[in-house]
């Protein structure tokens, strides 16, 4: 017999109530019961990056720009994204990040490891180059529709273009 059954059948035996106060139990609430309080400080040694991120400026993104493939210098590349408006950083500014530049470089008072130069540019220009490559994108589309549909006749209309991709599998 349990032990409820036991205190009901002696209560009703003596014909008294008995009030039984309910047992309080010393819990620690939930929130303290998580994974955060119970791991350990983390002591363990993490390798370094090759390329390490800068602090996170206001205003301002950060852009590592090749400056050397294969060991022949990238002239086209740098002046390409110079004249779009990235801004070579210079060393001085980013000691924190404890980087030795490239022995024969080109961009000596600059960040520039294993042929990248680190580069930064305003952050509102980088939306306005976002707006302009998604508005050429929407223009390329719409020069494919249009080349598609001009071949549109009304007694048998083409379909319209799908936007839409889809991913099936086989059944079996």
């Amino acid at each position: 017999m349990s032990e409820e059954r036991k205190r009901r059948t002696l209560s009703l035996d003596t014909q008294e109530p008995e009030v039984q106060e309910p047992e309080v139990q010393d819990r620690a609430p939930r929130e303290a019961d998580s994974r955060e309080v119970e791991q350990r400080p983390s002591d363990a040694w993490l390798p370094s990056s090759a390329l390490p991120t800068p602090r996170p400026e206001e205003g301002w993104e950060f852009r590592w720009i090749r400056t050397s493939q294969l060991g022949s210098s990238d002239n086209i590349n740098v002046s390409k994204k110079l004249r779009e408006g990235w801004i070579p950083v210079k060393a001085e500014d980013y000691e924190y990040m404890n980087l030795m530049t490239d022995i024969d470089s080109n961009f000596a008072d600059n960040l520039e490891v294993g042929g990248l130069l680190l580069c930064k540019m305003p952050t509102e220009r980088i939306e306005a180059r976002k707006r302009y490559m998604a508005n050429k994108a929407a223009q390329q589309i719409e020069g494919v529709d249009n080349n598609f549909l001009r071949e549109n006749d009304p007694r048998m209309p083409l379909l319209q273009p799908e936007r839409k991709s889809r991913t099936t599998f086989g059944r079996g």
